[in-house]
Order: structure tokens, then C-alpha cells, then sequence
């Protein structure tokens, strides 16, 4: 099939699945449709181990979507459609430029779809299309163009077609049709823009052999005046965090308890200082080995001060989590302490890859393209996994359990809630769970949520 072939079927697969319809069911069947055409429409050479892994997860995406058609497995499915689209027209290209890629689409793609000769086929010998153009298309807009004068100039003429209802709401009809086509044609026929290609190589993740020429990086200073600057730089940056860590650890685990609102406000104070803290870290390590001073024979001393000053960050991250630890253990778990814990692994992430950065002599580019699947990676799990069950199965062993909370503010717990209710004997908490699982059960077939159909109401 063509590129217009596609960008026709799943137009109408889109009209079809959405019509009169809620994103449930339908959203994560398109997704598998379009991964199924993909891997169809995808040259051999660009089938690749990545492209292979994409296609796996958008198909998971997809049925994360169907189990619990939530936002994040909703971005999980967009991320993973974009990145298999992307990976399937170049296997080269760098996830980076995937954003950038998909805006500059959307918005001329609204003067591409006249370049009718670029997406749609040349044949001197009318075929399918053509015909259907011509026989079909072209006089049903004639046809409906003078019935509209017709009907205008004489009330029996409209008066013969007005006593037939079509049970068909055109209009939503005509709005679908117009978003599923632009969906399809942007992931379709997308252009990647010729300043991208030339700038590709800027997210190389290896120097060339240009970049290892010793060279200043200011004129007003030297490489020797440059490099002292990062030894004493690193060395005072490591004292000032040794004491940092100090500090932090003694307000941590030694000052006197507080209420569990001061506790809260100060744990994500202090983690977003971390996290801002290994960002300033990163950015600085970055700043003084982006070039020449990777392949610097006399920055022996300031790669070992940098390397210290990463795995003081590292510790300081770990201190972090266990203060969070500690905290679920006296409070119980949400979805804050459990981001928390997702951004200080991310945290980790980084700076493992920086440490590598610097013992492998990578460029900068190399953390974002790395860091980049790491955090697609996070969408993932995000997506996958039931946290909101499992926030509840943990918290509902505590004294403290709060009903109304975990009822209100949790997700796909119903589960947990209903075995908890039956422990307690509570019938209106079960009464309450089951009217909550009827409501999600009476939505259309297309529209439901696989979650809650495996749940008996």
C-alpha cells in the first residue's frame, strides 16, 4: 500500500472507532492498529533491535490504555506511536529532534495537504482514486450544490427530502473525519526538515576528531587559567557540599519530630533542593568537559575532584530517599513520596551518566539522548503498573487508613477497597465501591475500561 492508503484507512478507523464514543477501549485498539500498519509500511533495513523494542511498547501502551485509560498510559501511547513512527522512516535519527519533528508537522501540514502531488499518487492511466474522484466524489458535490439551490427556490422540491431523519450526527461525523485525517497525515506523511538533517550531528554522542584539538574556550582565557579554574572550582564545590551533607543529614534524622504537615512541606523542600542541586551539579561538569579538556593529559586532578563531587551528590540523593523511606513508613504511601522516589532514581540516573560521560570521553549530547530513553522509560512504568492498587494494598495494613482519601483520590484501587470493606464488615464503603464500579461498567463497549469489566458489581 501507498502512503495515501494508509492515510485513508486510518482516517476511517478513526471515524469509526470515535463516533459517538468516549477515549476507552477505542483509543488502545487504534494504537495497535496503527503499530500493526507501521511495522507493514517499514523498510527491512529500518526494522531494527530499537525499532523492535518500540513496537513492543506500543503495543503494551496500547493496552495499558485498555486496561486503564488514564492520562499517563495516554502519554505512554502517544510517546510510543511518535518514537515507532519516527524510528520507522529513520533509524538514525535521535529521539531529541522528535519533538521538534512532530510541532513543525502539525503546523504546516495545514499547507501540505494541498501539495496534493507529494501524497497523493501520478498516474497517467486513471486508477482507484481517480475514479473515484471522478465518478463518485466530483458529482456529489454538484449533486448537493444544486439541491441546495433547488430546494431554496421550492418549498414541495424540499419538502420530499425533509421528512426523512438520518440517524447520523454530520456534523460530529464531519469532525472526526478532519482530526483522524490530520492525525494520520502527520504520522504518515511527515516531513523532517532539512536544517535538522544538517544539524543532526550536533547530538552525536562521540567527539570527532576536531573537537579533541586543545583550545580555548573564552578568549580572555587561557587553557592553563582554564583549567586551574576547575580544579579550584571542583575542590571548593566538594567542601561546600561535604558540609551541605552534613547539615542536611543533621535536620534529616536528629532534629526534634514534627506535625506530619511540617514534615511533608520540608521532605519535598529538601528533595526539590536535591534535585536542583544534581541538575546545577550536572550542568557544571558539562560546562567544563564539553570539548578539549576530555583528552587533557593534565586534568587528571580535576576529572578525580569531579568524580568525588558526583558521588557526593550520589550520597546526598540516597540520604534523600531514605528520609522519604522513612517518612512512608510512619505516614503510609502516595503518589507524591512515590514521585519523589521516581526523580531521585532519575536523580541516580544522570549522574551515572555523567561519571560515564566523563570516564568514556562522551560528548554533553550523550546524557540528553540517554537520559531522553530513561525518561520514556519512566512513562512506561508510570503507565504500567497499578499504582493506585497498589498504594491501597500497602496503606489498608495501617491503623491509620483513611477510607475517604484512598476512595476519593486513588485510582483503580477498587479491588483492595472492596477486600478491605469485607475485612471490616463496612457495607457502605462497599455499597459505595460497587455504585462506583456499575457507573464505569455502563459505558459503551468501545468506551469502557478493561479494568473495571474484570471487577464483579
Amino acid at each position: 500500500m501507498k502512503t495515501h492508503h494508509y492515510i485513508f484507512i486510518t482516517t476511517v478507523l478513526f471515524v469509526i472507532l470515535f463516533y459517538d464514543q468516549e477515549p476507552g477501549l477505542n483509543l488502545g485498539i487504534l494504537g495497535m492498529l496503527y503499530t500493526i500498519l507501521t511495522f507493514f509500511k517499514t523498510n527491512e533495513k529500518n526494522r531494527t533491535r530499537t525499532f523492535n523494542i518500540l513496537m513492543a511498547t506500543s503495543v503494551l501502551s496500547s493496552f495499558a490504555f485498555i486496561w486503564y485509560g488514564d492520562f499517563p498510559s495516554f502519554i505512554a501511547v502517544v510517546s510510543s506511536l511518535l518514537l515507532l513512527g519516527y524510528k520507522s522512516r529513520n533509524r538514525k535519527m535521535k529521539p531529541l529532534f522528535l519533538i521538534p519533528v512532530f510541532i513543525v508537522n502539525g503546523f504546516t501540514s495545514f499547507c501540505r495537504v494541498f501539495n496534493l502531488d507529494a501524497w497523493l499518487p501520478k498516474r497517467n492511466i486513471p486508477g482507484l482514486w481517480q475514479k473515484i474522484m471522478a465518478f463518485v466524489l466530483i458529482p456529489l458535490v454538484l449533486l448537493s450544490a444544486f439541491f441546495g439551490i433547488y430546494a431554496a427556490g421550492s418549498d414541495h422540491f424540499a419538502a420530499l427530502f425533509t421528512n426523512y431523519e438520518l440517524d447520523l450526527n454530520l456534523w460530529q461525523v464531519f469532525c472526526l473525519t478532519v482530526l483522524g485525517f490530520f492525525i494520520a497525515f502527520n504520522y504518515w506523511n511527515y516531513a523532517v526538515e532539512r536544517l535538522i538533517y544538517k544539524t543532526h550531528h550536533v547530538l552525536d554522542n562521540d567527539f570527532q576528531e576536531k573537537d579533541k584539538i586543545q583550545k580555548a574556550t573564552y578568549s580572555f582565557l587561557d587553557l592553563d587559567a582554564e583549567r586551574m579554574s576547575g580544579i579550584i572550582s571542583f575542590l571548593l564545590l566538594n567542601i561546600l557540599l561535604i558540609f551541605f551533607i552534613i547539615t542536611y543529614n543533621y535536620e534529616q534524622f536528629y532534629e526534634i519530630s514534627k506535625t506530619p504537615v511540617q514534615l511533608s512541606e520540608e521532605t519535598h523542600e529538601r528533595v526539590g533542593a536535591v534535585i536542583m542541586s544534581i541538575i546545577m551539579a550536572i550542568l557544571v561538569i558539562m560546562f567544563y568537559f564539553k570539548s578539549g579538556f576530555n583528552f587533557d593529559s593534565k586534568v587528571g586532578i580535576m576529572k578525580l575532584l569531579a568524580k568525588i563531587w558526583i558521588f557526593l551528590n550520589a550520597f546526598l540523593v540516597l540520604s534523600a530517599g531514605t528520609k522519604n523511606y522513612e517518612y512512608i513508613v510512619n505516614y503510609g504511601f502516595t503518589y507524591k513520596r512515590l514521585g519523589v522516589f521516581a526523580f531521585l532514581l532519575l536523580s541516580l540516573i544522570g549522574l551515572s551518566l555523567t561519571f560515564i560521560k566523563i570516564q568514556k570521553k562522551k560528548r554533553n549530547a550523550f546524557l540528553f539522548n540517554s537520559m531522553a530513553w530513561y525518561l520514556y522509560g519512566t512513562i512506561l512504568a508510570c503507565s504500567y503498573i497499578n499504582w493506585g492498587g497498589f498504594i491501597t494494598s500497602r496503606n489498608m495494613e495501617r491503623k491509620d487508613f483513611v477510607i475517604k482519601y484512598h476512595f476519593n483520590s486513588i485510582n483503580f484501587n477498587e479491588r483492595a477497597l472492596l477486600t478491605y470493606a469485607d475485612q471490616k464488615n463496612d457495607r457502605q464503603l462497599r455499597k459505595n465501591v460497587l455504585e462506583k464500579i456499575k457507573k464505569e461498567k455502563s459505558r459503551t463497549f468501545l468506551s469502557g475500561i478493561l479494568y473495571y469489566e474484570t471487577l464483579k458489581d
